[in-house]
């Protein structure tokens, strides 16, 4: 895991102090959410509310989820949401606030005295896999909703809720109804759980919330320590970008580029930039190349924040382009090869250009986009099965530079890849 900057506190625990100043550093903290009941609990009439086009096998995605799971538990320190917030809710004083929030926010004030008394485990399970709705009166006897308190389906993405940008965390302004609990759990999280130290900064706690403001985890990239690269489309607004440059001339400690990448707001594949861009080492990436690297109607903008002010924007050629100007010289790795727009399109689809770093050079993402997998090998990844590193056939710390594959036929169909399902809180510094 490195050289872990860690402190012992009270009760044998160990602080983790949040730390991200890139994209590719060597991981040394993630926080999880193992996939449960709740991403099944929704039938095909409810199903596109809940964000989904199909209804996942649970079971096959928890095998799945599960070879991400060990390998990141092989390799750094993890944490699971469940056991985050059932230790927020363990405190009186974080569980009452908490609760009462959720259920204001979600108009069910009637639940709050109920879910109060639940024990911590049980309250934990129920804010997450949903209240089932009581058949008690009239109204709820003929409602067609089956929960009062609807399951977070999404959850298991837990790059959207909060975002952490260097020293701080970003808690997730999120663009559906449907995820917005995600980031009050996230939020508790972080502001009570003892196993963190850390500054939270949530877009609707200012005085003059602008609520067109949403920003999601996975169009926020951190590049290098002065450079943010951001995607402006479905889910995160010109508004949320906004705010996010408002806190940054806050900080006058130092001069910083914000990089927006526009985005289509379809097909629903392009969610988020990380869907069709990340970063693989200090010198590649991998990006969808019709959008990134084709002439197209979605400008690159270039803000640069000096002093606590705006000095300088304008548009660029492109992203990477911009991101040359900056002396990061990238060279593209494209998701589905370069020859066919058909495989380009299918494996982008399913996450083909959704890669996590483990360290500089050590990437994760799905074996079954193979044209992906050929381009990387072709750059230099040496391709390696998740189980070889899992098993301790293969050590990280001995690999040069690599693509790890995990399986993937019932993941991908939710909308997302490694980078997705990973929040990382802590990386060692890149040289």
């Amino acid at each position: 895991m490195g050289k872990l900057r860690l402190h012992t506190i009270a009760k044998g625990l160990v602080l983790m102090i949040i730390d991200i100043q890139s994209e590719i550093g060597e991981l040394e903290g993630v926080i999880l959410h193992t996939p449960g009941p709740e991403v099944e609990n929704m039938t095909p009439q409810n199903a596109e509310r809940a964000l989904y086009s199909d209804i996942l096998n649970l079971s096959v995605a928890q095998k799945e989820y599960s070879q991400l799971a060990d390998l990141l538990n092989a390799v750094t320190q993890t944490y699971q949401v469940r056991d985050l917030l059932e230790s927020v809710l363990a405190e009186p004083a974080a569980k009452t606030p908490l609760v009462l929030h959720i259920c204001e926010e979600e108009g069910c004030l009637d639940l709050c005295d109920d879910l109060l008394a639940l024990p911590e485990k049980t309250l934990a399970r129920q804010l997450i896999e949903g209240v089932v709705q009581p058949r008690d009166n009239l109204t709820r006897f003929l409602s067609k909703e089956r929960f009062c308190l609807p399951p977070l389906h999404n959850f298991f993405f837990t790059r959207d809720a909060a975002i952490a940008i260097m020293n701080e965390i970003l808690i997730g302004r999120m663009a559906k109804p449907v995820r917005a609990r995600e980031s009050i759990i996230m939020e508790a999280v972080f502001n009570h759980s003892p196993r963190f130290s850390v500054n939270t900064v949530n877009p609707l706690a200012q005085k003059h919330a602008d609520m067109a403001a949403t920003v999601e985890g996975g169009d926020v990239l951190v590049a290098r320590n002065d450079i943010l690269v951001i995607g402006n489309g479905s889910r995160t607004s010109t508004q949320g970008i906004d705010f996010i440059i408002e806190r940054l001339k806050a900080q006058k400690d130092r001069k910083r580029h914000l990089l927006v990448q526009e985005l289509p707001h379809q097909p629903e594949s392009f969610i988020h930039l990380d869907m069709v861009f990340t970063l693989l080492d200090r010198n590649h990436c991998m990006l969808f190349e019709p959008l990134m690297l084709r002439p197209s109607k979605y400008q690159t903008i270039h803000i640069l924040i000096e002093n606590g002010r705006v000095t300088h924007i304008q548009e660029e050629k492109g992203l990477i382009d911009a991101l040359r100007r900056l002396d990061m010289h990238l060279t593209p790795v494209c998701c589905g090869g370069k020859e066919d727009l058909w495989v380009q399109e299918r494996e982008q689809w399913h996450s083909g250009a959704n890669f996590f770093a483990l360290a500089p050079g050590k990437v994760v993402g799905y074996a079954r986009n193979v044209h992906t997998m050929e381009e990387m090998d072709k750059n230099g990844f040496e391709i390696i099965p998740a189980d070889d590193i899992i098993s301790g056939r293969r050590h990280l710390a001995e690999l040069g530079r690599c693509a790890i594959t995990l399986e993937g036929s019932e993941l991908p169909r939710g909308g997302g890849g490694a980078r997705c399902m990973t929040m990382p809180i802590r990386r060692q510094p890149v040289e």
